[in-house]
């Protein structure tokens, strides 16, 4: 049932509503298979849309204005179109387009990476296997994404060819709670040993170090006793605690790209080596507590960081469970999707996802698109239109003819997250960005300095303690430390104003954000239909028995009632009466009848009729000339006109829409102080018009297909740093694709998962209060790095002047941490 259909569409029918999108056959022939979109890259019809004014062909009108819009070049600092070509699937460390291998695509959840040199490893591993045609790896996200040739290697086998030196592969959907939990696991057994072995020490063996006599005689069974003691707690947590720390320090070798993960190893190897010998020899100092301290502090701040990046966990988990895996065919028949092939008939009863792309052969029905189109009024479909895979049939059973590609605009949507969340690189915090030159340094200093001492007389383990003091006050507990506790501080806070964080990339990118994208549907809008006005006939157009807005407004949702059609249920909510005494309905219906555009049924002894204006003419109801002006209104108004009837006359009009958010004027005026707003949406007419009457909107790109989002997000950065903000499964590529994702939190759980953060209380006005946390979560990372770098800067010449021992080193080290814990602790 239709009440009205949306305004006219630009878009071509082929390319969007009549199958070129996978293939399928149209009135007008197939699409030309080499000729694809300028924007999305999908197959244009055989009229493209084009214009004068804008280079290339395009599948849809909204296409060709986002192009034509972003190609302008009255903006000096605006670059050539084709210097912001989209590079959304590439791969980061090679440069090269995985899309154009030949080969099948696998997504991988990988546990253990945790730095650039790890996905560069990975990667290399991957690509070295025969049969892998290439491999990009992203530790932001824990993913790593393979082509492969599936003649010379299983899928099953992936997750095996890429496991080992610490890092295990799995399916994407797998479950990592047990890997979560191992992590926990190790750093609590650490610390309670830790604390074991510090108790030694104050008991034992500080109390020698400030010339006081020793308990133990280290030459006897008690000394050996408490030495073992020590010497095999530390190994466990050195070589367990610590096991993800040493395996870094071997990946970075084997890649041949240092990291901070070798210095720490350095440290801590060194300084237990050096205790080892020490303890053998008869020695009262040992440094074992510089090794327990250095593992522990270093990996206490890991956990945090992975705990955080835990939380971007089970992407695509809503749309991969929306995927359809079976299809019913006409016959009743129910086959697994695999098993259906191109111009099978498929029935779709209301209430279901149509499995795939195809053409409705026989039946009416609405059609909600919202999943994957973001359009927020259902789309009437009957014999000839064009659906897609993962819509929604919402009143009636449709027959389906699969197209010629026999594959789901959903699948294509979820190809393409998968591909942007994959490749998305790695966060370089400003410590892994330095570590190709502090550790080579660091550890070239440690080795000159020691030899300098060796040659100038000094004894040799004189000359190694230096040296290892070095490396110790080098090792950057404090470095490391800066980052994690900084947005912890930021994440909490965040959450007091009710904002998630999932991902810590949005307090480097979020600060210096130029351009706001906003979808409109859910974003801008309430996202569900809802009554917004009823109209009565009155004045001289109206009769006695004319009824007011509350009765029209009854009889309506009383027939209403028993349609499922989407607008009609909003009705039906509006005019919600409470129950008689009894139990039973406050009325009852009778005779109730369905048709395409309407319905009708007797109330209280008169035959009501609800529905698209033309409906109610052709049963015969005459519609006043004040009731045709408030529908062309409301029509205007970009709302659908529901028209109400009864004894052979419209009694009024009731307008239906998704409404703007109250607090979208206080949003606007804060998002657009010193950026650019852009409203994105895949509605047009009207219902995209009216927000670029508003205050704060810079553009609006209206008619946008939803595979074109990520691309449009993807351009925009031509102006600067990009945030998209939006709720839709369908805008979850371009949440992925910006460099911050903003999803509202009455939002898909799919696009809760793309995205850096998520407003939890729906509030659109909590997005500037994200920006404003993390520029100064931002600003708190800066400071605490700045203090780490100083630290080094004065610690460093005074050990390699031997002003400073072992134990002195790591005290200097855990001072400089506590700093930064300090600092981080402070309120934002």
């Amino acid at each position: 049932m239709t009440y009205e259909s949306r305004p006219p569409t630009n878009r071509p029918a082929s390319a969007s509503d009549s199958g070129t999108a996978s293939g399928n056959p149209t009135a007008s022939g197939p699409a030309d298979d080499a000729a694809t979109c300028d924007l999305c890259d999908l197959p244009t019809p055989a009229d493209p849309v084009t214009a004068a004014d804008a280079d290339g062909s395009f599948c849809c009108q909204g296409c060709l204005e986002v192009s034509r819009t972003l190609k302008r070049t009255d903006e000096p600092d605006v670059p050539d179109e084709s210097a912001v070509r989209s590079r959304v699937g590439r791969d980061e460390v090679d440069d090269r387009d995985l899309a154009d291998l030949d080969g099948e695509d696998a997504f991988l959840a990988v546990e253990g990476m945790h730095c650039s040199t790890c996905e560069a490893f990975l990667e290399a591993t991957a690509e070295g296997e025969d049969g892998v045609l290439g491999a990009t790896a992203s530790y932001a996200t824990d993913t790593i994404r393979i082509v492969y040739d599936p003649d010379r290697v299983a899928a099953e086998d992936l997750p095996d060819l890429v496991s080992g030196h610490g890092y295990s592969a799995a399916d994407r959907a797998a479950d990592d709670e047990t890997d979560a939990d191992d992590g926990l696991v190790s750093l609590l057994l650490g610390g309670f040993f830790g604390m074991m072995v510090m108790v030694w020490y104050v008991l034992f063996l500080y109390p020698t170090y400030f010339g006081f006599e020793p308990v133990a005689d280290f030459g006897g069974y008690d000394g050996l006793f408490l030495a073992a003691n020590i010497w095999l707690l530390a190994s466990f947590i050195l070589f367990y605690t610590g096991y993800p720390i040493l395996r870094g320090a071997y990946v970075s070798l084997r890649a041949g790209r240092p990291n901070m993960d070798l210095l720490v190893a350095t440290a801590a190897l060194g300084s237990y080596t050096y205790s080892v010998i020490a303890m053998l020899l008869g020695e009262l100092h040992l440094y074992f507590d510089v090794t327990v301290a250095i593992v522990l502090v270093v990996t206490a701040g890991t956990h945090y960081e992975q705990t955080v990046k835990r939380r971007a966990t089970g992407l695509l988990s809503e749309l991969t469970e929306r995927q359809v895996g079976e299809a019913r065919l006409e016959s009743g028949e129910t086959v697994p999707l695999e098993a259906v092939e191109p111009g099978d008939r498929l029935l779709v009863r209301p209430g279901e996802r149509i499995p795939l792309d195809g053409e409705v052969v026989e039946g009416t029905a609405a059609i909600d698109e919202s999943l994957v189109t973001g359009e927020s009024l259902p789309a009437q479909k009957g014999p000839g239109d064009f659906v897609r895979g993962g819509t929604v049939v919402t009143d009636a059973p449709v027959v389906v003819a699969v197209g010629d590609e026999a594959e789901s605009t959903l699948d294509r949507l979820v190809s393409l997250l998968w591909s942007i969340q994959s490749a998305r690189p790695g966060v370089q915090r400003l410590a892994d960005k330095l570590a190709t030159v502090f550790v080579p340094v660091v550890v070239a200093l440690a080795v000159g300095t020691a030899a300098v001492l060796l040659l100038t007389g000094s004894s040799a383990s004189d000359a190694l303690l230096i040296g290892l003091t070095v490396v110790i006050v080098s090792c950057p507990c404090a470095l490391g430390l800066a980052t994690p506790l900084a947005i912890a501080a930021g994440v909490q806070a965040a959450a007091e104003r009710g904002i998630v964080v999932a991902t810590e990339t949005i307090f480097e990118d979020a600060p210096g954000i130029d351009v706001v994208v906003l979808d409109k549907t859910g974003t801008l809008t309430t996202g569900t239909m809802a009554v917004e006005a009823v109209h009565t006939v009155d004045g001289d157009d109206g009769e006695d028995s004319d009824p007011d807005a509350d009765e029209l407004l009854r009889r309506a949702g009383t027939v209403e009632a028993l349609s499922e059609h989407p607008i009609a249920a909003a009705v039906a909510d509006a005019a919600a009466a409470p129950p008689t005494a009894d139990g039973t309905p406050a009325r009852a219906v009778e005779g109730f009848e369905r048709a395409d555009r309407g319905v009708s049924g007797l109330v209280d002894g008169d035959r009501v009729t609800v529905g698209h204006p033309d409906y109610l003419r052709e049963q015969g109801h005459a519609v006043p000339e004040a009731l045709e002006s408030r529908i062309d209104e409301t029509r205007t108004a970009g709302r659908v006109p529901v028209v109400v009837g009864w004894d052979g006359r419209a009694r009024g009009v009731i307008a239906v829409g998704d409404s703007p958010r109250t607090e979208l004027e206080d949003a606007l005026e804060t998002l657009s102080t010193g950026r650019d707003v852009v409203v994105l949406t895949g509605d047009e007419g009207r219902a995209a018009d009216e927000f670029r009457e508003l205050d704060g909107v810079d553009e609006v790109f209206a008619g946008v297909p939803p595979e074109a989002k990520a691309e449009t997000v993807d351009r925009l950065r031509a102006r600067g740093t990009v945030a998209m903000v939006g709720d839709g499964s369908n805008d979850a590529p371009a949440l992925a694709a910006a460099d911050v994702g903003i999803a509202m939190g009455g939002g898909t759980k799919l696009a809760t998962d793309a995205a850096d953060a998520v407003i939890v209380d729906d509030d659109l006005t909590a997005v500037a209060d994200a920006f404003d946390i993390a520029a100064s979560t931002h600003r708190r990372i800066r400071q605490n790095l700045g203090w780490a770098f100083a630290y080094n800067a004065v610690a460093i010449p005074l050990a390699v002047a031997g002003l400073l021992n072992p134990l002195f080193a790591a005290v200097a080290m855990a001072a400089s941490s506590a700093l930064v814990v300090c600092n981080s602790a402070r309120s934002l």
